[in-house]
């Protein structure tokens, strides 16, 4: 058999039929990119902010957040660490259940920087977002205990004041956190644990 050395970048559709990989890749200029393995920090914040988001949105029911789901749309298929969508945006199989696939952009991105992974592919990841009509993307930091935010592929903000109310996009208004909430959470448990004892031997 001839051994091919000219490996012919995958179609997205070619990439789509693939099996799922754990943790998600993201497909961008006919390359497959496997994200990071998620590890403590990132993990945290992902099912935190996913929390707060959905907590927010509950009663109006005006948005959700989806954790790790692929959005393809731009000829990239990309797996946002959170994707919040609008709810007459989601789509829906006939039967009115939330569809498998969503061939869109999420109305709100939400990266969260894994140890040793390259800040510039997620702003890159984030900016085709915005690019394809996303109305914001974040990119939480949690090394530097930052958040970038950025609303078109000319700006990006980073925002480390502690107690200031981050922008969010119109639609969720009622998402009120900052950068001390946000990494708060990082320690959380373990000072819940110290009020707990010493409560409890008081």
């Amino acid at each position: 058999a001839m051994v091919q050395t000219n490996v012919k970048p995958m179609t997205l559709d070619e990439i789509l039929e693939r099996p799922q990989t754990k943790p998600a890749s993201d497909y961008s200029e006919g390359q497959i990119k496997q994200k990071p393995m998620p590890q403590g920090k990132n993990s945290i914040l992902q099912r935190e902010l996913t929390f707060a988001v959905t907590v927010a949105f509950k009663p109006s029911k005006i948005a959700q957040a989806f954790p790790e789901l692929r959005c393809t749309f731009g000829g990239k298929s990309l797996v946002p660490d959170i994707a919040v969508f609008v709810a007459d945006r989601i789509p829906r199989d006939q039967d009115g259940q939330v569809s498998n696939s969503f061939l869109l952009p999420p109305n709100w991105t939400i990266e969260i920087l894994s140890p040793g992974q390259s800040q510039t592919k997620v702003l890159r990841n984030i900016f085709h977002c915005l690019e394809h009509g996303t109305e914001m993307g974040w990119l939480l930091d949690p090394d530097e205990s930052c958040v970038f935010i950025s609303d078109s592929p000319q700006s990006v903000q980073m925002f480390e004041q502690p107690d200031i109310v981050l922008p969010v996009p119109a639609f969720a208004s009622k998402v009120q956190l900052t950068v001390t909430e946000i990494f708060g959470w990082l320690a959380e448990y373990w000072s819940l644990d110290k009020r707990h004892r010493r409560t409890s031997s008081a």
